[in-house]
């Protein structure tokens, strides 16, 4: 979690305070919920992209989060799994682990009805509750802006479950774009932090199916800004569904342009360097 709090300090994130955080929330629990009841009991073992987890955890960390939110007390810790790599990974995989024998119906339902309590705690809330600063994976920052990260977590989920599942869904709309923004505000980031590109030196990311989008950022004195340029040093082509792969940590960014996922126009070595250095958040 270390990489999600670097990569959007300082960069000008959009905080969220004039979105309607709740209801994008109630949306994106929505939209997991009906792809929920989708499922087979077969789906629900599939495994995911994120290491060690099926499908079923994927909506059990989900769970812990926010029963965790809801001041519930956390689970016995789980076994010491080779995909646990820090304190953060250790307290989501007892959430998860305390789960692994109920079937994905009953998480499901779990899932809806945890989601329900919290948006009836959230929706009580008032305006300068949802305004002051509490702790959060970026940082401390207004509750709003915890939530903001919220939605975004849980649509990369949804994202991670749907991938496995071969249920493409969900990838436009404001919760959807939310996330979506969150994760192209990193590439700054990325850019001048993670690959070291050099001063001068400009990356254009040219995205591909849904959301489209064309990411443009240049590198002065060590930093990067979003910033419109006519001739960039390196173009990068995927679709939009490799970049949040490669963003989230989902696949390897050599792997990905070896099979043709990802495709580079100018300065190669800039280019693989950058493509390399994507997973801001793991």
């Amino acid at each position: 979690m270390a990489s999600l709090e670097q990569g959007w300090q300082g960069l000008g994130v959009a905080d969220g305070a004039q979105l309607p955080m709740v209801a994008l929330l109630d949306e994106q629990w929505a939209s997991l919920a009906g792809l929920g009841a989708e499922l087979s009991s077969d789906e629900w073992d599939l495994p995911t992209e994120c290491p060690g987890w099926t499908v079923r955890d994927l909506y059990s960390h989900m769970i812990g989060t926010e029963r965790s939110m809801l001041g519930d007390p956390a689970p016995p810790p789980a076994p010491d799994f080779p995909h646990i790599h820090n304190p953060i990974g250790s307290e989501n995989e007892a959430w998860v682990e305390a789960r692994r024998g109920r079937s994905g119906h009953q998480v499901l339902e779990e899932f809806r009805h945890v989601t329900a309590m919290r948006l009836r705690q959230l929706e009580a809330m008032t305006a300068e509750e949802l305004e002051a600063d509490a702790s959060s994976p970026i940082g401390v920052v207004p509750y709003r802006e915890f939530l903001s990260v919220r939605v975004m977590d849980c649509w990369v989920h949804e994202q991670d479950a749907r991938l496995s599942t071969g249920r493409p869904g969900h990838s436009q709309g404001p919760a959807a774009q939310l996330a979506f923004d969150r994760l192209v505000s990193a590439m700054p980031f990325v850019v001048a932090k993670q690959a070291a590109a050099p001063d001068g030196s400009s990356v254009r990311f040219e995205l591909g199916g849904t959301p489209g989008r064309r990411i443009e950022v240049v590198v002065r004195a060590g930093r990067a800004t979003a910033e419109a340029v006519a001739r960039p040093t390196v173009v990068l082509r995927m679709d939009a569904e490799i970049f949040w792969r490669l963003a989230c940590g989902r696949v390897d960014g050599d792997a990905a342009r070896t099979a043709g996922l990802v495709g580079i126009e100018g300065d190669e070595a800039l280019g693989r360097t950058v493509v390399r250095s994507m997973a801001f958040m793991i």
